[in-house]
């Protein structure tokens, strides 16, 4: 599964590469150092909305464009999720006969867990 900061990193390298740009360039431009700048195109390091925001203004793209980007990225190449199934607790076959108590309910896995 694509891991977000890296399509926000390539999506970010991408312009600048665009631009003809280095990384000293735009990481003097939005105040935050180089290696941290190449740490974040790379995906290694996930940016805060604030740096995110300071790296876009220094590329003269809107964050949200670039967020839009990765998005469609991202829907192209992410699953669609497998659907849940929940089970109901199992009913006994027959009624019990008078005199003999009833099967205790089913408990769920979380009752059972959190009763240990």
């Amino acid at each position: 599964m694509a891991v977000l900061r890296t399509l926000i990193g390539e999506a970010l390298r991408a312009t600048r590469l665009e631009q003809d740009r280095t990384l000293r360039e735009v990481s003097g431009a939005a105040r935050v150092s180089l290696g941290y700048l190449s740490e974040v195109e790379r995906g290694q390091k996930e940016a805060s909305s604030e740096l995110l925001a300071s790296i876009c203004r220094a590329l003269g793209v809107r964050l949200s464009d670039v967020l839009r980007d990765v998005s469609e990225t991202l829907a192209a190449v992410e699953p669609q999720p497998a659907p849940i199934t929940v089970v109901p607790p199992l009913e006994p076959a027959v009624a019990p006969a008078e005199g003999v108590p009833a099967l205790a309910p089913a408990r769920a896995a979380a009752d059972v867990v959190a009763a240990a």
